[in-house]
């Protein structure tokens, strides 16, 4: 039995006192070691017997103790400690950030943010701190709705409108909704979203891959699938558009098949060298579902997204969300709401748009001779490295601070480029990030 000096701090009562003195005690001894009787430590102590069992059994619960009937009180053993794994090489400090899909969030309008925050809770407090509906608060809904019917061309009636935290779940939504309706297949983009294909699979569809060419995803190699993953106007990483032949022959599949297509609209509001293309969706909204969110127009923390979805599968992708967080930050979603209301959001999208096109610009100077391709929209150019390997280049980015994504990053197979996202940097450093790349490139 081990022998127990304990000095007890009775201030803050007897009974603390001595569970403290024991817990201190307790981290000094050996795993498996016996502890007094709750009578011989209380006659020590010159406490009352309960007191020290109280404490006992206190340390008990919180696992320091064990305490089986005719084995006395113990220390308790300590779990495993898992082993220490090697640590992995250390990741190249971010100096220049030129990932691609990266907004500038040094852009985003703090001041009408807050002001549109503050109307929301003075005219609309208790709707927007309580428990919502799934589907997200009516009114945002038709706000939104009207908003993306004038700038993406998209056929929105407020009730086929989900809002939902961000783009990823957006998936995880709709490929549940698929999944639980019977669908066994999901088409997808590759080079593509390198995270589409596993929330696909989480949801029990089996993933099929769709090759891009100069002209988008081909469509002709669809088949069975119950639905497709594609980013139409501006496919990404590559930038290219899918050509009107090729939405057409989607649509008639969709139709033909019952199958779904998912329209990732993850940049649309930046175009710079053609006319906006209009939402896929705008052609045959009982086949697609429309996708888009505020990642790149205002900031990604916000997690703010939304659906359209065509009639038939509002009811599934509900219950999704429901199951899923019960409802999104519904305070977030109605100074959206608000900011569109007044005008704020599409000023702020005019500015962003302007100050992306000259970073454009500017890029493509700075990368002289090189090609460049996927230009005309979005926040990202492919800089094609013929000849070059692509890892290579990469280190050679890495070691004065630039750090990007090579093409082989969305994909296996396909000829050396780096996707050069020129959204992130903040404005100040925008020129010192143009000159890293220059000169590791040189």
């Amino acid at each position: 039995m081990t022998d127990l000096h304990l000095v007890v701090d009775r201030s803050r009562g007897v009974r603390a006192g001595v569970e403290a003195a024991l817990r201190a005690a307790i981290r000094t001894l050996p795993a498996g070691a016996r502890l007094p009787s709750s009578r011989a430590l209380a006659a020590e102590l010159g406490v009352a017997r309960n007191t020290v069992a109280d404490a006992y059994s206190q340390l008990v619960q919180e696992g320091y103790l064990t305490g089986d009937r005719g084995a006395g009180t113990r220390i308790a053993t300590p779990p495993p400690q898992p082993r220490k794994q090697a640590s992995a090489a250390p990741a190249p400090a971010i100096v220049h950030d030129l990932r691609p899909g990266r907004p500038d969030v040094s852009t985003f309008p703090v001041a009408t943010w807050n002001a549109a925050t503050r109307h929301v809770l003075n005219t609309r407090p208790r709707e927007a701190l309580q428990y919502d509906e799934a589907q997200g608060p009516a009114h945002v809904r038709e706000i939104l709705a009207g908003y993306l019917g004038r700038a993406r061309g998209v056929q929105a009636e407020p009730d086929r409108v989900v809002l939902c935290s961000g783009y990823r779940q957006a998936v995880a939504l709709v490929a549940g909704a698929i999944a639980r309706q019977g669908g066994r297949s999901f088409a997808y983009e590759r080079p593509g979203q390198p995270a589409i294909p596993a929330q696909l699979s989480r949801a029990g569809l089996t993933v099929k891959p769709l090759q891009v060419d100069a002209a988008g995803a081909r469509v002709d190699q669809l088949d069975d699938a119950a639905g497709v993953v594609l980013t139409p106007a501006h496919q990404f990483p590559t930038g290219v558009p899918l050509a009107p032949k090729r939405r057409t022959e989607v649509l008639a599949w969709a139709q033909r098949t019952g199958a779904v297509i998912l329209e990732d609209d993850y940049d649309g509001e930046f175009r710079y060298d053609r006319q906006p293309i209009g939402a896929l969706q705008g052609l045959a909204p009982d086949l697609v579902v429309y996708a888009g969110s505020a990642s790149k127009t205002l900031a990604p923390g916000l997690r703010l997204g939304w659906l359209v979805v065509p009639p038939h599968l509002v009811d599934a992708v509900l219950e999704e969300k429901a199951m899923n967080d019960r409802h999104s930050d519904t305070l977030t979603q109605m100074t959206l709401a608000a900011m569109i209301e007044s005008g704020a959001y599409d000023r702020h999208v005019r500015a962003v748009r302007l100050r992306y096109r000259r970073r454009r610009d500017e890029l493509i100077r700075a990368l002289g001779s090189y090609r460049t391709t996927g230009i005309a929209a979005g926040l990202q150019v492919v800089l094609e490295l013929p000849g070059e390997e692509e890892d290579a280049v990469l280190r050679k980015l890495a070691e004065r601070g630039v750090v990007t994504f090579g093409m082989s990053r969305f994909g296996s197979g396909l000829p050396p480029a780096l996707v050069l996202g020129y959204g992130a940097p903040a404005q100040h450093a925008w020129a010192g990030t143009l000159a890293a790349l220059a000169a590791a490139l040189s």
